[in-house]
């Protein structure tokens, strides 16, 4: 990250997207504004953000297929901005690969702490990251597959290669490096996502969902990934690192 990190602002509201913007810059942040999908796409080509912040509703455009997106094209943290308070809304947006959510209106300053935290926690992996490895990180076998953080993706030992969401690989990493371990909600919370006070339990619950539907073979009757009730869930084989 810059010395001044860089922040995308994707609203289509002028009233929300220019005062946000004159307050990060006054707060130390360098800004870019966009009014839709295409202008924040071109954005964050022509100087990849450290952070955006996205409206889930964008006028005509869908904020969840926008924060998809964006993690496809440049793995930036987001900070969800919508007018609706509705768990399930929220959910939807952490499992997308969101780092955090806020609901209007809001106190600016909330805005800035959240910001600041999501940009701490990054920050924080990129160097753990680059610590681990100059080059590569490890890998994970498990079961059939073979996990790559480093790419978001997971390889079967038939060939077949399955892409990952920033958030299942932070899922999924945290069971290879637990095997045979249950592992609960809030520790899985603090493993993935930190604690923050809008993260609910069923959103591990509906993540597990989502990565067993790629790396089982029947979601419904999982092999891997087994819950074991009123504890948490685990990782049910072996794990060699590569």
């Amino acid at each position: 990250m810059s010395e001044k990190p860089h922040i995308l602002i994707v609203d289509d509201e002028e009233d929300i997207r220019e005062p946000v913007g004159t307050y990060l810059e006054m707060n130390g942040f360098s800004i870019a504004l966009a009014a839709n999908a295409d202008e924040a796409i071109e954005a964050a080509k022509n100087k990849r953000p450290d952070l955006a912040i996205l409206d889930i509703v964008i006028g005509d455009d869908d904020g969840i297929l926008l924060c998809r997106d964006l993690q496809k094209q440049v793995e930036v943290p987001v900070v969800f901005l919508s007018g609706k308070s509705e768990d399930t809304e929220r959910i939807i947006g952490l499992e997308v690969g969101a780092d955090d959510y806020i609901v209007k209106p809001f106190n600016p300053r909330e805005l800035l702490a959240r910001v600041k935290a999501v940009l701490r926690r990054t920050v924080k992996t990129a160097t753990d990251t680059n610590s681990a490895s100059s080059s590569m990180l490890p890998l994970y076998a498990f079961g059939p597959w073979t996990l790559n953080t480093a790419q978001h993706e997971i390889k079967h030992k038939d060939g077949d290669l399955v892409e990952l969401s920033s958030g299942e690989t932070k899922l999924l990493h945290a069971f290879v490096q637990n095997p045979h371990t249950v592992l609960s909600r809030d520790q899985l919370m603090d493993m993935t996502q930190g604690r923050q006070a809008d993260v609910f339990d069923r959103s591990i619950d509906n993540s597990i969902a989502r990565l067993r539907k790629k790396i089982e073979e029947n979601p419904r009757a999982p092999k891997l990934l087994k819950t074991y009730w009123g504890g948490g869930y685990a990782l049910n084989c072996d794990v060699q690192v590569c």
